[in-house]
């Protein structure tokens, strides 16, 4: 089985006697068969922890899990610096955590969480944090100030949680280079591993948004908006 990966700004072609096993495992046979200097990033090896996240094909997927296949073109993800090889660093994506306040309020409400509740975000609070999402992100791709998308599926995780005292001030937080900056364009959704919709996820924080008055910035630009009984302001 052959197995292209880009290293700086070439493709080298790696010939490896595996076969039915995961892109992790033909990785790992090339760094201690073939070539030891082959960089790439693992850890937990059961889709858990996100280290192990990169293209192939051109799609995001979890080296841990993807299952190799003859003729694969393996790339690291885009969007973030290159250390070296197959290994990028995400510090700068991951700072859009704390920029976002995307954790719970030291001061929440005692109030007792029904079935219902703990399962309204209980899939956010899955995000291992691969990148992924952001690798897939055409807006993240030109903004790089965007908050992303699973800054903005952690602050929904929180906005909807029952026991947050102060949602708005989350929310007060992601208007700018936040919500209405995302196109909608369900990329992220697409290779996220634990199959989290953070295009949904975001159109709930642009409802919440509203109800606490904010509407889509682009709108503005048209110069007008409706009066209370209905008739065009402009």
């Amino acid at each position: 089985m052959k197995i292209s990966i880009k290293r700086e700004d070439s493709y080298v072609e790696y010939d490896v006697l595996s076969s039915d096993v995961t892109l992790l495992e033909v990785l790992n046979e090339i760094k201690s068969k073939v070539d030891a200097t082959l960089a790439y990033s693992s850890g937990c090896r059961s889709s858990v922890c996100g280290s192990c996240a990169v293209r192939v094909n051109g799609k995001e997927v979890l080296a841990c899990s993807y299952k190799a296949e003859d003729g694969d073109i393996v790339e690291p993800l885009l969007n973030t610096p290159l250390e070296r090889d197959l290994v990028v660093n995400m510090d700068k994506a991951y700072s859009f955590n704390a920029k976002a306040k995307a954790w719970q309020s030291t001061i929440v409400q005692n109030v007792k969480l029904t079935d219902e509740d703990e399962k309204r975000n209980a899939l956010q609070s899955d995000c291992i944090m691969c990148g992924s999402c952001y690798s897939a992100c055409p807006v993240y791709a030109t903004n790089s100030d965007f908050l992303g998308p699973f800054s903005l599926t952690r602050v929904w995780r929180y906005v909807s949680d029952k026991r947050e005292q102060n949602p708005k001030d989350k929310i007060d937080n992601i208007q700018v280079n936040g919500v209405w900056d995302c196109t909608l364009c369900n990329a992220c959704t697409l290779v996220c591993p634990q199959d989290i919709s953070s295009k949904a996820d975001i159109e709930k924080l642009r409802a919440r948004s509203v109800m606490f008055g904010y509407n889509d910035p682009s709108f503005a630009s048209f110069g007008g908006g409706f009066g209370f009984d209905g008739t065009p302001s402009f």
